[in-house]
């Protein structure tokens, strides 16, 4: 039977994980405030909440699942083994930066590019880029219009302040060396070519110097950095305080964009909405990287394409597509991502449920295909 010696607000949150519920539906199943488990919860390791309120706790770890106990007793760290130490950090840096470029233009590109995939609904093509500081960078390119670069950039970083610094730093570099190849490789124009908007992260982490505890802190701080690094800086993005990120580890971190999608003893994962952190715990059951990466690009190029529509809109013009990417293509992609497939297993299921949530493209999807389907009358 699991059970909580003195309830806090990382138990609390780990509680409301476990059970797969957002913080408002959580407050009701307790029968408290929003106000109150937010409280709780913002407060961390340091926090303790009243005696009837770590009784109500405690009920309501009795009530759960065993599935859910399971996943609460793993994230607490009160079973299954510690995840192995090294000296310091290891990080693959999987860098996508996505940018529309159009349907002729990518269909332009497919054509002088090796063979690619069909998959009913989604065509694309990939092939090898050079990049000045990747170990590997490969240009996808989908029939619908969207190219997305991939790039792959190991790190050993001495703090995930350092990481998080080289992540937002290497963007000023990374946006537009990628227009500069696109427009390269459609010998156009330089003003005539789009500017790729973001980057998404995916780190995968490779060793790690972190206790349990700090463990599941340090991957939260991966899939959100933005909590280490001063952005407005004067000179760009600059370093907090190193005393932040070892406050942060020492109390553990909570943001409510954050979804965990980790295995219990299998891996640790999460899904924030500038990036993705994950770790393999057990390499025969996790998830693979290719798995990831397939995922990313999926989601990243129909991101890019639906907020081309999007833009169409805001401008005040009436979106249109070529028929065969048009709502119903939407429709399709809609399905395929929501809809669990009877080859998929349940990890599989918990990652592209995870990364559709923080990327917010369901709701994108439908309102593009509103949007192309009024505008074909």
């Amino acid at each position: 039977m699991v059970t909580v010696q003195r309830w806090s607000g990382r138990e609390t949150r780990l509680l409301r994980e476990a059970l797969r519920m957002s913080l408002r539906d959580f407050a009701a199943y307790l029968g408290v405030s929003d106000r109150a488990v937010s409280k709780w919860e913002a407060g961390g390791a340091s926090y303790r909440p009243r005696g009837e309120s770590q009784a109500v706790l405690d009920t309501a770890l009795a009530r759960a699942s065993n599935e859910a106990r399971a996943r609460f007793a793993e994230a607490a760290g009160m079973n299954g083994s510690d995840p192995p130490v090294a000296a310091g950090i290891g990080v693959d840096s999987h860098k996508f930066l996505p940018v529309f470029i159009g349907v002729e233009r990518a269909h332009r590109l497919l054509a002088l590019m090796p063979p690619g995939t069909v998959q009913g609904w989604l065509e694309s093509s990939a092939a090898q880029v050079d990049h000045p500081d990747a170990r590997k960078c490969t240009l996808h390119v989908f029939g619908c219009g969207v190219a997305v670069f991939h790039l792959v950039q190991p790190h050993e970083p001495s703090s995930l302040t350092e990481l998080a610094v080289w992540r937002y730093r290497s963007y000023a570099t990374d946006l537009p060396w990628a227009r500069g190849k696109i427009r390269d490789l459609l010998d156009e124009d330089h003003s005539r070519v789009p500017h790729p908007e973001y980057v998404l992260s995916l780190y995968w982490l490779t060793s790690s110097p972190w206790t349990r505890r700090e463990y599941d802190t340090a991957l939260r701080l991966l899939s959100t950095p933005s909590v280490l690094v001063d952005r407005g800086a004067a000179g760009g993005p600059a370093p907090l305080d190193g005393s932040v990120e070892e406050s942060l580890l020492a109390t553990g971190f909570d943001h409510p964009d954050i979804v965990s999608f980790g295995v219990r003893g299998v891996s640790t994962g999460y899904a924030g909405w500038s990036g993705v952190a994950y770790a393999s715990l057990s390499r025969e059951r996790s998830l693979s990287i290719d798995e990831l990466v397939t995922c990313e690009l999926t989601v990243q190029a129909l991101w890019c394409f639906t907020r081309h529509i999007q833009q169409m809109v805001e401008e005040g013009q009436d979106p249109s597509m070529p028929e065969q990417y048009g709502w119903r293509f939407l429709r399709a992609a809609y399905s395929r991502l929501t809809t669990a497939r009877a080859q998929e297993t349940a990890q599989h299921v918990l990652m592209r449920e995870a990364i559709m949530k923080t990327s917010g493209l369901a709701e994108r999807l439908r309102a593009a295909q509103d949007a192309l389907r009024e505008s074909a009358g």
